[in-house]
């Protein structure tokens, strides 16, 4: 894949939230008249673009009947040791910097605490967390892998 682009009311806030999680902007640019911009973290690439008139998006973790695009998902196997541990660090980061700058920031908001689920063959450590539009995204580490095959 090569980006995953995400729609922000506010660009210059989008790419404050997304430079705590540890990405940084590699390209800014405009798209029609609407600013936007490249950033690279986490192993990803996304696109931010700013909606010149938003309206609130569906609530796509909370809504059981919604159709869609759902969350993006970061695996953290190589880069944490401790879902838990990097949740609290990234809580302690956004507090901080709501504390700070409240125009800029807001207290990261959990949508699931780390909790293990199995997935195919696999055990997985899962977060959830939203973004400053409310867009899910899922970290995880791989905690164990069953060889065989699973059934879909």
């Amino acid at each position: 894949m090569h980006h995953a682009s995400i729609r922000t009311a506010n660009i210059h806030r989008a790419i404050a939230f997304y430079e705590l999680l540890g990405f940084t902007v590699s390209e800014r640019f405009t798209t029609g008249i609407t600013l936007a911009c490249w950033m690279e973290g986490l192993g990803g690439r996304i696109e931010l673009i700013q909606i010149p008139e938003p309206k609130p998006a569906p609530d796509a973790f909370g809504d059981e009947h919604y159709v869609g695009y759902y969350h993006l998902s970061f695996d953290l196997t190589d880069t944490s040791t401790d879902l838990p541990t990097w949740l609290e660090s990234l809580q302690n980061k956004f507090s901080e910097a709501s504390s700070e700058n409240p125009e800029q920031f807001q207290p990261l908001k959990v949508l699931l605490e780390p909790t293990q689920q199995i997935i195919g063959n696999y055990v997985y450590e899962v977060a959830f967390i939203a973004d400053t539009d409310g867009l899910p995204l899922e970290f995880l580490r791989v905690l164990e892998h069953h060889a065989g095959s699973s059934t879909s």
